[in-house]
């Protein structure tokens, strides 16, 4: 029995394989992506049960250190804990990180997230550990720990 040739040869099948699993793979990230920005949206407005549920909130333990990462690049890290003292099971959190120079005027803002969709929730009287990188910090900056407001709190249902 012979097989008929229909000129399609094993390079060209690899190749339009290898397109097509390049194009799942930019649709997975893309969507992935996409998911992720809409998670940390900084246009959430708290409500005013949300702004007074930051009083509930406590932070401790925030101390700065500078570590080296695979490229030789120096990374700052603020490591700290963040306790929830209140009644209410915290599903998200984003915060404010100001920087301030040895003139205590602002050098840097950046924002956090030490529980969000992708960390479990944070329950009453829970405490738990976080870490936020920094990749470029002013070099006036005056080697404190930054300041951090709570500015976003979202409940479990």
């Amino acid at each position: 029995m012979r097989f008929k040739d229909n000129g399609i040869s094993t390079l060209r099948i690899i190749l339009m394989v290898g397109a097509v699993m390049l194009a799942l793979l930019a649709l997975i990230v893309y969507f992935w992506h996409s998911h992720s920005a809409t998670e940390l949206s900084t246009s959430a407005i708290p409500t005013e049960e949300q702004k007074a549920y930051f009083h509930s909130l406590e932070f401790t333990d925030l101390h700065m250190s500078v570590a080296q990462n695979f490229l030789g690049d120096n990374v700052t890290y603020l490591d700290g804990r963040v306790k929830n003292a209140g009644t209410k099971t915290v599903r998200r959190l984003d915060l404010d990180l100001t920087f301030v120079d040895t003139l205590s005027q602002v050098i840097l803002r950046e924002r956090a997230y030490p529980v969000s969709l992708r960390t479990p929730p944070l329950k009453p009287g829970e405490s738990r550990a976080f870490r936020v990188s920094f990749e470029h910090i002013p070099v006036d900056w005056n080697q404190a720990a930054p300041a951090i407001a709570p500015v976003y709190v979202q409940f479990s249902d």
